[in-house]
This record gives C-alpha cells, sequence and structure tokens, in this order.
C-alpha cells in the first residue's frame, strides 16, 4: 500500500513539474517628464489602467498564443513591473528651470512659456541620452531583469517616450550577440592575441561587459576603442570577459521581445544612418541576434502624436539581409513598426494619451505582433503585403 501511495505522489509531482508555467513580466520604462511626484503618479496609475487590458489582449490572441504564449508554457503575470528613473534628472532639471527663471524678467511671455515647454519636455530625453547618465540606468534595469529571471519570469519591456532610448540602449549594450573571437579579428591586436582568444574561447559576451572587463569601451562619436596596453594586459583582462559576461549582460534567454510607443527614437537616434559611424556594425549584429533568437522589437505610434516617428519600414528577413548586408540563420523573431494608429484624440494630447486610449493602443500592439510574426513566417500573407506594396509604389511614381 505505502509502495502504491509512493508511486502516487511521485505521478502527481512530475504533472506539477511538467505542467509548470514560467511566468511573463511586462516591464514598463517610463518617458520625459515624469520628475515630480504628480508626474511619477501619472505614470504609475497609466501603467496600472493599461496593463489588465493589455494582458487580456495578449491571452486572447491566437496568433500570440501560437507564436509566444504557448499556454502549456507561458503566463503573463498579473501585477506589471515598473522601472522608474525619471526622479534620476530631478537635480539637473531644477538647475536648468532656476537658470530658466532668470530670464522671466526680461522675456516676452510667449518665449519664456516655450522655453519653459521645451525645457519639460526635452531636458530628460537629451539628459538620458548622456552616457554617463544612461549606463548606471541600464545596469539598475538589468538588476531588475535578473530579479524577475530568479523568480522564473521571462521580461518583455515597454519602453515610452523617451523610455524607448533605455530599451533600445539596453538591447544594444546588454544582448550578448558580439562574438568574442570575431571581436578580437575585426579590431587591432597583435596575432599572439588573436591566437590566444582562440584558445580560450568563451560564450558570446556584450558591449556591457567589455567594458567592465578593461578590454575596450564606446566613444561618444560612435567608435569601439580598444584600451592601449601591452598583449599580456589585454589577455589577463579577456580572461575576466567570462565573469563580466554573467554580471553585465542580459540573462540567458530573459528577455522576450520589446513595445517602444510614443516613440521619438529615430529623431534622436538618427546619426546611426550615418555610414560611418561605425557602430552600424554592432547594431546590424544586434538584429542578426533579435530575430535568431526569437526575440521581437515593436513600435507603435499614434498618428497624432507629434513625437511618435517610424523606427523603420517593414521588411521581409530576406529584404533584411540584402539592405543590411548580413546573414540571418534559422530565424524565430521579428522587427515590425505600427505607426498609423488613430487614437481619436487631438495632436496636443495623443502622445500622452497611450493611457486613456488604452484598448486602442493595446489592440494595436496585439495587431503589430500578429501582423510582424505573419510578415515574416506566414508566407501566402508575406506575398500578399508584398504585393500590395508594389501596388503603392507604382501608384506612388504616377
Amino acid at each position: 500500500m505505502k509502495k502504491i501511495l509512493g508511486l502516487i505522489l511521485v505521478f502527481l509531482l512530475c504533472q506539477n513539474i511538467c505542467q509548470a508555467q514560467t511566468g511573463v513580466s511586462f516591464l514598463y520604462i517610463n518617458g520625459s517628464n515624469n520628475n515630480d511626484e504628480k508626474m511619477r503618479n501619472w505614470y504609475i496609475e497609466g501603467v496600472q489602467k493599461l496593463h489588465p487590458v493589455m494582458k487580456e489582449k495578449f491571452e486572447h490572441n491566437k496568433e500570440i498564443k501560437k507564436a509566444f504564449l504557448n499556454t502549456k508554457q507561458y503566463k503573463i503575470n498579473k501585477e506589471p513591473v515598473i522601472f522608474f528613473w525619471g526622479d534620476k534628472s530631478k537635480n539637473d532639471l531644477e538647475f536648468v528651470q532656476k537658470q530658466l527663471d532668470l530670464t522671466k524678467a526680461f522675456s516676452p511671455t510667449l518665449a519664456y512659456k516655450v522655453r519653459s515647454m521645451l525645457t519639460a519636455y526635452l531636458h530628460d530625453a537629451i539628459w538620458v541620452q548622456k552616457q554617463h547618465n544612461m549606463l548606471p540606468i541600464l545596469d539598475e534595469l538589468n538588476d531588475t531583469i535578473l530579479k524577475e529571471s530568479q523568480k522564473g519570469n521571462k521580461v518583455v519591456l515597454y519602453g515610452y517616450s523617451a523610455g524607448t532610448f533605455i530599451t533600445y540602449e539596453y538591447m544594444f549594450n546588454k544582448l550578448p550577440y558580439i562574438n568574442p573571437e570575431n571581436l578580437f579579428n575585426t579590431i587591432e591586436v597583435s596575432e599572439n592575441v588573436r591566437n590566444f582568444v582562440k584558445e580560450h574561447k568563451i560564450e558570446n559576451t556584450c558591449i556591457s561587459a567589455l567594458s567592465k572587463a578593461e578590454i575596450g569601451m564606446v566613444s561618444q562619436d560612435g567608435h569601439l576603442i580598444l584600451k592601449k596596453i601591452d598583449d599580456s594586459s589585454i589577455e589577463k583582462n579577456y580572461l575576466k570577459l567570462q565573469e563580466a559576461t554573467n554580471s553585465s549582460c542580459a540573462p540567458t534567454d530573459s528577455l522576450k521581445g520589446v513595445v517602444n510607443f510614443a516613440s521619438p527614437l529615430v529623431l534622436f537616434y538618427s546619426d546611426l544612418a550615418d555610414p560611418d559611424y561605425e557602430l552600424t556594425y554592432y547594431n546590424k549584429l544586434m538584429l542578426k541576434y533579435i530575430i535568431e533568437n526569437g526575440l521581437f522589437f515593436i513600435t507603435v505610434n499614434f498618428r497624432e502624436d507629434p513625437l511618435g516617428f517610424p523606427s523603420s519600414r517593414n521588411l521581409t528577413i530576406g529584404e533584411i539581409e540584402k539592405i543590411a548586408n548580413i546573414k540571418i540563420e534559422d530565424p524565430k523573431g521579428f522587427v515590425y513598426d505600427n505607426s498609423s494608429v488613430w487614437s481619436k484624440r487631438s495632436v496636443l494630447f495623443a502622445h500622452t494619451s497611450y493611457w486613456s486610449a488604452r484598448k486602442t493602443f493595446a489592440n494595436a500592439v496585439v495587431k503589430a505582433f500578429t501582423n510582424g510574426y505573419r510578415l515574416q513566417y506566414d508566407k501566402e500573407f508575406q506575398q500578399k503585403v508584398l504585393k500590395n506594396n508594389k501596388k503603392k509604389i507604382k501608384f506612388e511614381m504616377m
């Protein structure tokens, strides 16, 4: 009898393990002009209202169930994770506002008000782009994602407005898309160092780990700069790279995707289009990593939003390979932009209406996911889109 009860207990435990679900946390990142308590509460209350709607829309969509959720494995967590960085720029903003107040006595009222408005909306976006401000934020975000990973959760990042800078920089600096051997074959080091790297293979690493291991760093003008030291020191630092990768890069398979919205990313990162900007090469590697590792990168903007810029033209993987001059092996992920969403809000309020128009926004995110996935992996849908694109081009040329 005891043996039978023991077997039943083992069977039940196996069933629980087999049916265990992995949690998916939606992690929301704030944008500009959220420095004070009032704006912080506005943002958090908005997320609390949006998240249940977003969760429901994801869970009831057939394509998402099939391609992402796979209900036997994944379950979206009930509570949102909020990553707030707005308070970090508070001291700098207060200094700028004090200087601004000095102009009130001699500036025309309209000029002062315009200046005040520009300060409120643009200061944080400019502040967070500066490397010495951005990097600590990325480390803190990575710690948050690591904690979620330790709980058994995967993460989807939602970047709002200037928060899209953080999602982009996180992927660029923290995703392990750099093969160390390939890296040392493309940068200027001695043949002895290259041979040492070949003999001491380690797993893929990220930009942040290169800096932490004191091998090199990214300059402000878009170049990867190797630390000028002798071969033995380079080799010594190279051996630190594995530990730096574990502590500084995104936890393995933790990030499932990114949703950017109300995104001015293209406006502030337009230098990526410059062919002389060296980091364009690493952006291509990042794109290759996203698609090969089954991540999704979605941009959703309301068409009335004056700060909502499309991130790219929607391309098939074949088109991406041709334009970016990269080879994508065994693709599973996708990149997609949906910036033509009617919010039915005025131009003045569209940028801050993603919470009040949450059903429209959530539907747009789900539509972007399904269309983005189908564009790459549903050949019939892909041909239909390509055919329509040709018609549009022909019409525009007439």
